[in-house]
């Protein structure tokens, strides 16, 4: 056999099939988002296919909306996606990580489900910086 770049199959951030086969699942339930001004951060150890944010606050009657992003920055500042009580966002991101954080004093919870590729998260330098209308 040869060598060179054609001989050297793996998965990667740029290989359809990483995201084209079925994900390892990832679920996280009642996650406490309780600070208006401290994000969370939701780390996964593989590149995701998509990602859901529901936001499950029960907050008897008050508005506990709550803020999801893809850094600190984003969600500290304005480039954040807000879900009101039981609002629920999916989407195809490839992302290693995500944030969320309360949007007013009244805290709230939240629950991440995610589909996970075969890509290390370490392939995804850098995730999102908070600038130029990225979260």
């Amino acid at each position: 056999m040869g060598s060179g770049p054609f001989n050297s199959y793996q998965s990667g951030l740029h290989n359809v099939g990483s995201f084209q086969v079925s994900s390892i699942p990832y679920a996280s339930a009642s996650i406490d988002v309780t600070s208006p001004t401290t994000p969370i951060e939701i780390s996964f150890d593989r590149v995701t296919k998509f990602v859901i944010v529901r936001n499950t606050a029960d907050a008897m009657g008050a508005d506990a909306p709550l803020r999801f992003g893809f850094s600190a920055n984003g969600v500290s500042g304005s480039n954040y996606i807000k879900l009101m009580h039981e609002d629920e966002y999916e989407a195809d991101f490839k992302v290693s990580r995500i944030y969320l954080m309360a949007d007013t004093a009244v805290a709230t919870t939240a629950s991440v489900s995610a589909g996970l590729t075969g890509i290390p998260a370490s392939q995804l330098q850098n995730n999102w910086s908070g600038s130029s209308g990225v979260g």
